[in-house]
This record gives structure tokens, sequence and C-alpha cells, in this order.
């Protein structure tokens, strides 16, 4: 089956944006997280200068999203509970407060893979309880922010029961109890959020379950995440397809059919023109499934070192910042005119 890539039948992307990493450093797939090896993109706290690099990406690039990674174990310093340490939330926030001066909205990702120290959210680990308490205890914070999107859970994987993963999510209640009312919350599906497997997992049918307290699902978008590599790892440099008939095709085609809407929190690949090839077409496709893709953040800038394999982090070079090969080329909405706040 060939699907055309080439004509924007909607409306342009509504986001484009990339991550922000450092507070998720030390995190594994187990959900454990060593918070000792966490480098905060803040310039504060570890010399590196996350705001400069999102104002450098809001203003030159045109991007209006950032996603800031961050480990449960960080904000509890260490504890599988939901009090939020007053010193490591402290220096969070301040990465968010970062963000929002730069008047870009700011995912605030729990990034634990659906764990805590090796034990599944409401199945063996942490109860589900807890785990709205911790978004009760985050949303409150923020409850009047309308930038800011709650991340519910970074990369779900090897779930046993989809169905009972599906009432822990469920717990985001806790974010509209919280008095967040309107912003929008990401719902994350098994086997890392994979775009491709979304709907042949069960993952959406699960998801789709899922209410908002007045029974509607307004401002419930699906979490999802697809690399462009040959095992769909985003551990290697070279991409080799534009995922748009395994993967964007099918979960645009059960998103519209459902009334529903995504939001790829995690693409990318490396500084080379094979990804310069792919992220572009997967981009022009997204644009022209826009009524239900709502955009891209690429992983990922922040505390990465510029030679990390899928770095986006710009370059400084005393004067001004000077973007890598993929976003200068493919994902900054400057560069292909698909996102509507450059438009």
């Amino acid at each position: 089956m060939m699907v055309a890539v080439n004509a924007q039948t909607f409306a342009p992307l509504q986001f484009a944006g990339v991550n922000i990493a450092g507070f998720d450093f030390g995190c594994g797939t187990d959900g454990t997280c060593i918070i000792s090896e966490v480098v905060p993109p803040v310039y504060q706290l570890s010399g590196v200068d996350g705001l400069g690099q999102m104002q450098h990406f809001v203003n030159d690039d045109g991007y209006n999203v950032f996603r800031l990674p961050v480990g449960w174990q960080y904000l509890t310093y260490n504890q599988s509970t939901s009090v939020l340490n007053e010193t490591q939330f402290s220096n969070y926030n301040m990465l968010v407060s970062d963000c929002l001066s730069t008047g870009a909205h700011c995912e605030i990702d729990i990034h634990n893979y659906a764990r805590y120290d090796g034990e599944i959210i409401g199945q063996g680990g942490p109860s589900n309880e807890v785990f709205a308490e911790l978004w009760y205890n985050i949303a409150s914070y923020w409850q009047n922010e309308t930038n800011v999107i709650f991340g519910v859970m970074n990369e779900p994987h090897d779930i046993p029961n989809i169905t009972t993963w599906a009432e822990s999510v469920q717990a985001f209640t806790a974010i509209r109890e919280a008095g967040a009312i309107t912003q929008m919350i990401l719902l994350p599906g098994n086997n890392y959020t994979s775009a491709e497997t979304f709907v042949s997992s069960g993952s959406a049918e699960a998801l789709g379950m899922v209410r908002n307290p007045d029974g509607t699902f307004t401002n419930l978008i699906m979490d999802v995440h697809k690399y462009l590599d040959y095992d769909n790892s985003g551990t290697h440099a070279p991409c080799v397809t534009n995922n748009i008939e395994d993967s964007w095709y099918p979960l645009s085609n059960w998103l519209r059919a459902n009334g529903r809407q995504a939001l790829n929190t995690e693409t990318g690949g490396g500084n080379v023109d094979s990804c310069v090839g792919y992220i572009s077409q997967q981009i022009g496709y997204q644009a022209a499934q826009s009524d239900v893709i709502l955009g891209y953040l690429g992983w990922s800038a922040g505390s990465f070192a510029t030679d990390y394999v899928l770095s986006e982090v710009p370059y400084y070079n005393g004067t001004g910042w000077n973007d890598t090969l993929l976003v200068s080329m493919a994902m900054s909405p400057m560069t292909n005119m698909l996102v509507a706040s450059v438009l």
C-alpha cells in the first residue's frame, strides 16, 4: 500500500518542539533512577544553559513546545511516595519556569516507564492511589498555567494487562481534581508508547475508555513515540523508514474514526542525510493529518553532549546558537513551514 505524503489536507501542525533532557538522566527502563546522575539543564545548577537553548529554539526555529523529563525518584528524593521533596521539586521547577518564560507549552513528563524500582504501577508496584496523589501534588503547583501539559508516564512497556494499566492512567483524574481543568493530559500506551503498535497492542482501545471526571475526553491526548532507525530503538544514527505506512497511516485512521488526537512526543534520528529525508517525509505526512496528529517533539536537547547519537543540542559559538543538521534541515518549523505558529 502506497500512501501519499505530499498533500497537506488540513490545517498546519499545532506543535513542534524538542525534549530538554537532564533531570531524567540515570533513569533506566526498569524504573530505577540514580539521582546522582542527574544533570539539570539549568545554568544555575549545572552550567548547562537550558534556558538559552529554549529561547533559541523559540526565537530562531519557531518551536512552541518543550518536554521536560524528570525521574519520580528525583522529585521525591528516592522515596516511593507521592510527597514531593521541597528542594528537588524547586530545582525541577527552575526548568519549568525557564520553559514557561519563553511562551512555549511545557510538558511535565514523569520518566519512569510505568515503574518504580522495577515494579509496575498498580500491578505490584506503587498503588494507583499513590500515583494519583503524586500527580495531584504536581498539578496543584501548575493548576493555573494554561501552557503546562501533563505527561502521565514515559514509555510503559511489557505491561501484563493493558486494561489494568488504563486504570492506572485514569489516576490522572487527580490532575483535574487539583484544579488543572483545561490543560492537555497525555495518555501513554504499552510497548514504549510505540505509534506502530498503539492500535494493534490494544493500547488505543484501553486508553479510549479513560475519561475526564465529567465523562468527556476533552484534552486527553494519546501519547506516542516513533523513531526511524532499523529497530525503532532510537539508538542508531541512520534512518531507514518514514514510518508512514506501518505507523502513522493506521494510527491516523483509528484516531479519526474515534474522534481522538495524538502527540508524537519522541522522534528523531542521527544528524545524517538519511534522517533529514525520512524525518521530513514523516513530518509532512503528520501535517497532512493535523486534524488528529497535533505535532512532534525531537529527542533530544538539554544536557546531552553534542556528540550524542541523536543530539539536537544547539552549539553556542560565543555569539549565537547553531543547530544540528537534523534540526536545521528538517525539524525546525522555520525550515519545514508546517507548524501554525510560524506560518
